[in-house]
């Protein structure tokens, strides 16, 4: 990434929130610590920002509240392999007439060219992903109302009483910024809670991970491991995450970038 766009990922996440500290923007740069620092510190001579321990502040922030986390337009260019391969996965456990949520992340939203085909209900609150299958599927598509964050692309809403609470899915397909022996784990709490309602709406909770989440850590946990059933993720996997996740009980479903990329070729 460009130091510019850098630099203005960093000036939106602390003037958005009251200090952000530098292994936030690590994750949410994909960039090391040393090149956050020096961002930081080249941000703050320009009198752009406060540097402070661990991290930084803002001048002068705004008022206007947004999600701390990695923009849809970084994520959706990571591991697009092995996301692609997951999503197909997904779509083979999706059966015509079948009832789904899909929660709005980068690797959620490979699901949409796949599910062109399928004839079902889908609720979703990622937007791209809902404009897709209204433009190029027959799925009927349900959205949550709420307000559009823009970086993420997704529609979140802090009050109860919308749709989520009459629509039945038999499975619901979510992301997560990281895994570990507690459970998944994501960065924003407004994520956490439009997660968490749209997961009590399903039978079933499957999960969408590529390996490299198995390493992200975060301090806020969307929920245990016991609610998983299915767990899909690619071959990168290691061994002790892999045990983990056998031990917890949950299906692991592990799926080959390599494979995807072959019958991409091969379909070209």
């Amino acid at each position: 990434m460009h130091e510019r766009e850098r630099h203005r990922l960093i000036l939106r996440a602390v003037g958005e929130h009251p200090v952000v500290t530098v292994a936030q923007l690590v994750d949410m740069l994909d960039v090391s610590e040393a090149t956050i620092r020096r961002d930081i510190a080249a941000l703050d001579d320009d009198g752009k920002l406060r540097r402070v321990r661990g991290g930084a502040e803002a001048i002068n922030p705004v008022t206007s509240k947004q999600l701390l986390g990695r923009p849809f337009f970084v994520t959706k260019t990571l591991n697009v392999a092995q996301k692609a391969a997951i999503a197909a996965k997904a779509v083979e456990m999706c059966e015509e007439g079948d009832s789904i949520i899909i929660h709005g992340g980068s690797t959620t939203y490979q699901m949409a060219p796949l599910l062109k085909s399928k004839k079902m209900q889908v609720l979703t609150n990622s937007f791209p992903l809902a404009d897709y299958l209204i433009e190029h599927s027959q799925n009927s598509v349900v959205v949550p109302g709420g307000t559009i964050y823009r970086e993420q692309n997704i529609i979140l809403s802090p009050f109860e009483s919308d749709v989520i609470h009459n629509f039945y899915a038999s499975k619901a397909f979510v992301g997560a910024q990281g895994i570990n022996s507690m459970g998944l784990m994501e960065s924003d709490p407004m994520i956490i809670q439009s997660e968490q309602r749209l997961i009590a709406q399903a039978e079933k909770l499957v999960v969408m991970i590529d390996s490299t989440k198995f390493t992200q850590r975060s301090n806020m946990f969307l929920c245990r491991l016991d609610n998983i059933d299915t767990l899909i993720t690619d071959d990168g996997i290691r061994d002790e995450d892999r045990a983990m996740i056998e031990r917890s009980g949950i299906k692991l479903v592990i799926v080959s970038a390599q494979q995807e990329d072959d019958q991409n070729t091969a379909s070209a």
